[in-house]
């Protein structure tokens, strides 16, 4: 069973969102699942990314914020897998390093930041900025 604190934390970051949202970040729950977010990045000017659009998914658990949500991409970017979880500070795979106080913004900022890097991690592959180019 969802907690309130999880309900609660969810309606207000997405409020947020919808208000304040990060530069290149769309994001918003699922109608019939709070814990369920869909993502989109879009590609920054000047990097290879530039002009894509890269979907993904953030599945929270009951217990957010005090454990860390799992991570995927689902369009192709050249930066990481397909469906696949991600392997990053602010993800399940490492709930040790999770802080309460990240949200949905800062996570997605985050893993746009990590998305232009070269950092490598499960979940990531590698690919020249010609070949990220080609999926934007």
């Amino acid at each position: 069973m969802a907690s309130r604190t999880a309900i609660k934390r969810l309606t207000v970051e997405y409020k947020r969102l919808q208000t304040q949202p990060p530069p290149y970040i769309v994001a918003k729950p699922l109608e019939s699942n709070l814990f369920e977010w869909h993502y989109i990045l879009t590609g920054p000017p000047d990097s290879p990314y530039e002009g894509g659009e890269y979907h993904g998914r953030i599945v929270f658990p009951n217990t957010y914020p005090y454990a860390p949500p799992a991570i995927r991409m689902i369009t192709p970017s050249g930066r990481f897998a397909t469906d696949t979880r991600l392997c990053l500070s602010m993800s399940d795979f490492h709930p040790d390093s999770w802080n309460p106080m990240w949200s949905v913004p800062t996570i997605l900022t985050g893993l746009l930041s990590f998305m232009l890097e070269d950092t490598q991690t499960t979940g990531s592959i590698v690919t020249t900025a010609a070949q990220k180019r080609q999926y934007s």
